[in-house]
């Protein structure tokens, strides 16, 4: 079991990586990414690309669940607490008649092959809330008998009678935030909870049949340590979860207000957040979990594993995932939908959100077309994001470039060549090493829209 610090050398390798390359870089859930988004992109334009949607084609949905029983101070969400059912209640009623709204501008009842509950917590909706959820979906769309149903759940406020409704609705993927064990850390940052609460959520998923289980951890959180970061891996090695996510803090003060409650003075350094993150990533690795992309590990027998070994991962807003689908459809506030044509996300404020699903409109406030530039350039992101390598000369050919259409982007990426970082052989650019750890800073040499000194993004390390 790895239990000590990284080697003198390898911390000498890491400082030097973050005296580099620790900028600032999109986390490329998208491209273009979501500060590309436009209100030119309105409700009459997503109902013209609603319409345009094959009607054989499955599609995906996600539906957003703005509110939590804490407001956890690292928290990049959009979401806030509440201790009274009733705003959650109303909110409910208007996600029922967004769907019905969307049902009507469709071409057709699509087959639903995925659906996500994202957050904020789900697990806020009462049991009698979700019978009414999937009754309503079930109403609008076609939902596949095999389908996939995700949730993001917090286990402190979980209950058994809450998965069991769920799984009577088909849920067979959820998603428990830890972060981390540590009673000093979760101090800091408004967040209470015990390896017993986990654990005991993890055994209601599994009685209820949920056969896969993601537990997400976070490096680089006030008074973090990589003791302490290990010792939460520790905790967690032993549910044997499926899967495992492991984020970095993004403190970003500017954009999310109730950030400014954390100490700065006791967040760790850009040296002794990567320690955190490599330091984790080892112990992962040697406990039998597949290294994915940037900050996901999966048993060697999960899907994800799989897809990355076949070359079919994909990348999401929900992160990395193994859904096919050409076409994710949002419901809720700032729920972010995928569709041929492009992108669109939902009234982020939920009182604007409220006011036009009430009014009878489909509450899309921006969004982005898609560009055949657009197209090119996120085919080669999302394969170096997902698989760490892109056939370039492949890339171009598909989109009926020559290769001296990337031949900017290669210049920009001399030093990360320079430093081995990344590797060039022949046309094949692939990640190397300790270049993984600043993927997205790879990435971004091929996004026209990206700003360097843009503080919009979080760190890239």
């Amino acid at each position: 079991m790895t239990d000590h610090p990284l080697t003198i050398a390898h911390a000498h390798q890491l400082a030097d990586l973050v005296a580099k390359y620790d900028g600032r870089a999109p986390r490329y859930t998208s491209y273009p990414t979501a500060v590309q988004f436009t209100p030119a992109v309105d409700e009459a334009a997503y109902r013209g690309w609603l319409g345009a949607l094959p009607a054989a084609e499955p599609v995906s949905l996600y539906v957003h669940v703005p509110f939590c029983a804490r407001l956890c101070w690292y928290c990049g969400c959009n979401t806030r607490a509440v201790n009274r059912h009733e705003p959650i209640g109303e909110y409910l009623q208007l996600l029922v008649k967004e769907a019905r709204l969307l049902g009507a501008a469709l071409p057709a009842r699509l087959r639903v092959q995925a659906i996500h509950l994202g957050g904020g917590s789900p697990n806020m909706l009462t049991p009698a809330d979700l019978d009414a959820l999937f009754e309503a979906l079930g109403e609008v769309f076609d939902l596949a008998p095999d389908r996939e149903v995700a949730a993001e759940l917090d286990p402190t406020s979980l209950t058994r009678d809450w998965v069991q409704a769920a799984a009577r609705h088909g849920l067979n993927r959820a998603s428990l935030g830890v972060q981390n064990l540590d009673p000093a850390v979760q101090t800091a940052v408004n967040r209470d909870e015990t390896a017993e609460e986990v654990a005991e959520a993890m055994g209601w998923l599994r009685a209820a049949g949920v056969g896969s289980v993601n537990i997400d951890l976070m490096y680089g959180l006030p008074h973090q340590t990589l003791a302490n970061t290990l010792a939460t891996v520790e905790a967690v090695l032993r549910l044997r979860p499926e899967r495992i996510a492991l984020f970095g803090y993004a403190h970003v003060p500017w954009m999310k207000a109730h950030q400014q409650l954390i100490d700065e003075g006791a967040l760790p350094g850009p040296a002794a957040r990567l320690e955190q993150a490599e330091g984790a990533a080892e112990r992962l690795a040697e406990a039998g979990y597949v290294r994915i992309g940037l900050d996901h590990f999966a048993r060697q027998d999960d899907d994800m594993a799989v897809a990355l070994q076949e070359g079919r991962l994909k990348r999401n807003f929900q992160g990395y995932t193994t859904d096919a689908a050409g076409t994710l459809l949002g419901l809720g506030a700032s729920a972010i939908g995928r569709l041929p044509q492009g992108y669109v996300q939902n009234s982020a404020a939920e009182v604007a959100w409220r006011a036009a699903v009430s009014q009878g409109c489909l509450p899309v406030a921006r969004g982005v077309a898609l560009t055949p530039d657009d197209r090119f350039r996120g085919e080669i992101i999302e394969r170096l994001m997902c698989d760490l390598a892109v056939d370039l000369r492949e890339v171009c050919a598909r989109h009926g470039r020559s290769f001296s259409a990337v031949s900017e982007p290669l210049a920009r990426l001399a030093p990360f060549v320079r430093d081995g970082l990344v590797r060039l052989d022949r046309d094949r650019l692939e990640v190397v090493g300790h270049g993984r750890l600043v993927v997205r800073s790879v990435a971004a040499a091929f996004d026209t829209y990206f700003a360097p000194d843009a503080a919009r993004h979080a760190k890239a390390l």
